[in-house]
């Protein structure tokens, strides 16, 4: 199984960390870090996970749209305000308050 490892990368030597640094340990560069996505796992998983990934594709808010018709109504009318409309399938809800 392919998974995506975040590593930071110096663009001034190369040198790599798990977290982000301000100064290099190997060069001592200034804010040189940058962030990095890497495929690990063996050679076919890689294969696998970068072909069944294309690029990312952006939309503007006004092409996204907000149907009402896929909350399902709690008949509690404040709940449902607080919801923004009713509870969203698949979506998962803390409901608590103060006892009684």
């Amino acid at each position: 199984m392919a998974k995506v490892k975040r590593v930071y990368v110096c663009s001034n030597c190369g040198a790599e960390s798990p977290k982000w640094l301000g100064k290099c340990p190997s060069c001592g560069a200034w804010n040189t870090f940058v962030e990095e996505s890497r495929i690990t796992g063996g050679p076919a998983a890689v294969k696998a996970a970068s072909a069944s990934k294309g690029p990312s594709q952006t939309k503007s808010l006004q092409e996204v749209s907000a149907d009402e018709s896929l909350r399902y109504k709690t008949g509690m009318k404040e709940l449902d305000r607080v919801l923004g409309g009713g509870i969203v399938p698949g979506a998962a809800m803390l409901v608590c308050g103060d006892p009684g």
